[in-house]
């Protein structure tokens, strides 16, 4: 049974905001205060509450803000006690979280000062957040332009009286419009919930900053249908292995696939990754063990001639062998190179499902499957904002390389060099404090155009 595995705009949902991810809004939403109960509930995503509650840099920012959040709903009465029954945040469990401050304590933040004004703890608080909320800059994905970010969590003129005096009348007066009402800079405009996925909520963040995000591939996934048809092609089979042409795939939306499917489905079907790789083809194929449960198996085909790739006949035959010999009776064949698609008919018990690439695959192309009953889904289709990590590895992996191509020596023999050349007559114990001196804080320098420059520099 043909089945075309393709459901864009189709989610159930907010009409606006369809086939959305929650990566960033539930990250943000932690960091805010939002109450776990929405987490539990659903709305956000308990699986990044619980990443981000290892952190301690976004516990800080997390219970500060719940604390904020507090005061900002129950000002009026709180200030009463303050000034009535001189109360304090600490001995007012009806209206601020306890565990809030318990939690701030242990972390190494008292906040709690005795004979305090209810106002001296906004604007402390404030200070706190403002400068705090740039250590959690690394559990935000780069893709996202962080002053936006770092913003929302910034109560304009937040360190002065009439700062949170103006910020509190706008929340009190506008409190619904605010996402799960909890406070952040944001205009309170009637918006719905701005966090009620990561598609709305980036959109409607740079749209308030005069901007416009442009690569929707970051916050759209998949859609249900598409995500089902796979699971349905997994559950079909008995052992399931994806074999990958790494010219003809690309592995960050192959991994964006993985990641965006069930993990348990994947493990308990997907026996192994099959890696059919060339010396032309992208250095991230060597990383993707680090970033999957699965077993991959890497097959570097070596060249006989530089002009011709084998990966195509390896490809078929370690096909071929996996379904005889290893029992393998079902393929996730990432490619978008028909020529594999060739086998198919060859292996008939066999059963395929093609991982292709949209701009690679032209209309007659996707006719051609479809008319040849071939089950196919789209990788462009699957989010790509969680990917990050890997790329920026791989990046990483290929720039360090690189570099030590480019620079190779050994220091001490270039300050011999220096020393014979300048004929400075120095000690051992004269050389070794400059060394420490000049050398050791030695550092790199970049311009604007890129060029880099050694500068020695002093401690």
């Amino acid at each position: 049974m043909q089945l075309t595995l393709k459901n864009r705009g189709q989610e159930v949902g907010n009409i606006d905001y369809p086939n959305s991810t929650y990566l960033v809004v539930s990250k943000v939403g932690y960091l805010l205060g939002v109450p776990k109960r929405y987490f539990e509930q659903g709305q956000l995503q308990m699986e990044y509450f619980d990443a981000m509650d290892r952190d301690k840099n976004a516990r800080l920012i997390r219970n500060l803000c719940i604390i904020r959040n507090a005061i900002e709903q129950n000002y009026s009465k709180i200030n009463a006690r303050f000034r009535n029954d001189t109360k304090n945040l600490h001995t007012l469990p009806e209206y601020i979280p306890q565990e809030a401050i318990g939690q701030l304590t242990k972390d190494g933040l008292n906040i709690i000062k005795a004979n305090y004004k209810l106002d001296n703890y906004l604007i402390d608080i404030n200070s706190h957040i403002s400068n705090r909320i740039n250590n959690c800059q690394s559990l935000l994905p780069i893709w996202l332009k962080w002053p936006f970010i770092r913003k929302l969590f910034i109560m304009p003129a937040g360190t002065k009286p009439e700062g949170i005096k103006r910020a509190g009348q706008e929340y009190n007066a506008n409190r619904n419009n605010y996402p799960f009402q909890v406070y952040l800079n944001w205009s309170g405009s009637n918006q719905g919930n701005i966090l009620f996925n990561d598609k709305k909520f980036v959109t409607l963040l740079y749209e308030e900053n005069e901007d416009y995000f442009q690569d929707m591939s970051k916050i759209t996934d998949a859609g249900s249908i598409t995500k089902a048809g796979i699971y349905d092609f997994l559950n079909r089979s008995q052992r399931t292995a994806i074999v990958v042409d790494c010219e003809n795939s690309d592995p960050y939306k192959l991994y964006a696939m993985l990641n965006n499917l069930d993990a348990n489905a994947l493990l308990s079907k997907i026996v192994k990754i099959i890696l059919f790789d060339d010396i032309h083809t992208s250095t991230a194929w060597k990383l993707l063990d680090s970033f999957t449960e699965i077993p991959v198996q890497h097959e570097n085909i070596v060249r006989v001639k530089e002009e011709k790739s084998l990966v195509d006949i390896r490809l078929s035959v370690g096909t071929t062998k996996e379904f005889y010999q290893n029992r393998i009776d079902s393929f996730i064949l990432a490619s978008s190179d028909s020529d594999y698609w060739g086998l198919i008919p060859v292996l008939e018990e066999a059963h395929f499902l093609v991982a292709v690439e949209e701009e690679k695959v032209g209309t007659a192309i996707r006719r051609k499957l479809e008319d040849a009953g071939i089950t196919y889904c789209y990788l462009d289709d699957f989010c790509t904002g969680n990917s990050g990590q890997i790329k920026e590895r791989a990046l990483l992996k290929e720039l360090q390389d690189r570099l030590e191509e480019e620079v190779n020596f050994n220091i001490r023999d270039v300050l011999n060099e220096a020393l014979a050349a300048t004929r400075a007559d120095m000690a051992p114990g004269e050389t070794k404090q400059f060394y420490n001196k000049y050398i050791k804080p030695m550092h790199i320098e970049v311009d604007e155009d890129g060029e880099a420059f050694l500068r020695l520099g002093t401690k």
